[in-house]
């Protein structure tokens, strides 16, 4: 009999039931999508971030007292000590090197070219595109990596040529341009672009890093490296000093990704090196990432919201048509919990129906989220769909529970005459 009172509302009730149906579908809907976006998005939008450009910065451990000023270097060139070039490559076999998207090496040094206007110029050494390997496997990295938005009106040098690139500022006060020649220390190289960064670089000379190198005098040489990772946003742990962690906190955090426990392992990858988070960047990616996630917690808590009214509204109208019924039942010797049994149950029903064709669709708006805006896949966790259900559940409950409390209290004298 239970069974058919259910069975009896749905038949009789079609377009209530499908109303409260269809909010409980897309209110869920919008939450799997926010949920399963939330939970794959970290390093989607990191790397997203990584446009901002590098995020870590090391140097010698001697050399921690560099003075520069608007990126650029005030301290000569020829002072201080100096990373190994080969020493680089070890940062892929660190803990966390999967997360590290490139790395580039910088050695600026003092030059002057053929030219009046041109006696005291700084040409950075870097990598533009460099291969290199270790162990087994074989990477490439460098500025067009950690510095996109770098632009070259002309083409990148070979990191294995002596071609360079002329800083814009600099180019038009040389009057020189992609395919001229300009001599540096004695030597004459080709400008194979026109380099635009925005940046001090904009009056410099850009060149391979062995050829900074070799007018230097020192082999192997890097002054200091860009590192671009991807990082998670800082918490209570992160912020805690590691000297000061017991052997156990110190192994969760040295395996999170936060930009302190990279640059931790940098220092480890790379000897007599100090690595540190260039502040501004590593902050802002953190708040972006804590905003977006917490925007999207808006989005779908003010979704549930919306479907747990919607819900209350057409549960509402529903028991109040149906008051004669309820009236009959407890004339007939039903008591509350029965009555609210019958209508919980019909609750229940509508959500799991609603949680599953809502879980269908909050899975592929979620797919299209990715594609649209992440250009890859979202990966919708298999342990999300009973989340989900029971979110449906709880969201047609609440919406349900006051109208339900209401047909409790009805009087069954009342009910059967038709009166409120």
């Amino acid at each position: 009999m239970f069974g058919r009172l259910v069975y009896e509302s749905f038949r009789r009730q079609k377009r209530r039931k499908l109303l409260a149906g269809v909010a409980i579908t897309l209110g869920v809907g919008v939450a799997t999508a926010m949920i399963a976006v939330a939970t794959d998005i970290g390093d989607k939008i990191s790397r997203e971030l990584r446009t901002y450009g590098a995020n870590l910065i090391v140097t010698p451990q001697e050399d921690t007292l560099d003075v520069q000023i608007g990126g650029v270097d005030f301290k000569p060139p020829s002072d201080g000590a100096y990373l190994n070039e080969a020493d680089l490559p070890k940062i892929k076999g660190m803990f966390w090197r999967n997360n590290i998207v490139g790395f580039a090496p910088m050695l600026p040094v003092s030059v002057s070219a053929n030219d009046a206007n041109a006696k005291d110029l700084t040409l950075l050494g870097t990598y533009f595109s460099k291969r290199l390997q270790f162990g087994k496997e074989y990477f490439t990295t460098g500025v067009r990596v950690t510095h996109p938005w770098w632009k070259v009106q002309g083409a990148w040098p070979d990191d294995n040529s002596s071609d360079v690139l002329l800083g814009e500022s600099l180019a038009a006060k040389l009057g020189r341009k992609a395919g001229d020649e300009i001599t540096i220390a004695g030597q004459a190289h080709r400008v194979a672009g026109i380099l635009s960064t925005g940046g001090a670089e904009d009056n410099q000379i850009v060149a391979p890093l062995a050829l900074a190198q070799q007018i230097l005098g020192k082999p192997g040489a890097v002054r200091r490296l860009y590192v671009s990772a991807l990082t998670k946003p800082e918490d209570a742990l992160a912020r805690r000093n590691p000297k000061s962690m017991n052997p156990e906190m110190f192994d969760r955090w040295y395996c999170s990704p936060y930009v302190a426990s990279i640059a931790y392992q940098l220092q480890e990858a790379i000897p007599h090196s100090h690595a540190e988070q260039i502040r501004q960047i590593a902050q802002n990616e953190g708040t972006v990432l804590s905003r977006i996630k917490g925007l999207m917690l808006l989005v779908t808590l003010a979704a549930l919201f919306a479907s747990a009214l919607a819900v209350s509204a057409a549960m509402a109208t529903a028991i109040f048509e149906r008051r004669t019924e309820v009236g009959l039942m407890k004339a007939l010797g039903a008591g509350n919990i029965s009555v609210a049994a019958l209508f919980f149950a019909e609750a229940l029903l509508l959500a799991l129906i609603g949680g599953v064709l809502g879980f269908a669709g909050g899975a592929l708006l979620a797919r299209q989220i990715g594609r649209s805006i992440f250009d890859s896949q979202i990966t919708i966790e298999p342990v999300l769909f009973p989340v989900i259900l029971a979110i449906a559940v709880i969201v047609t409950f609440a919406g349900s529970a006051m109208a339900i409390r209401r047909a409790v209290k009805f009087d069954p004298v009342y009910a059967l005459r038709g009166e409120a």
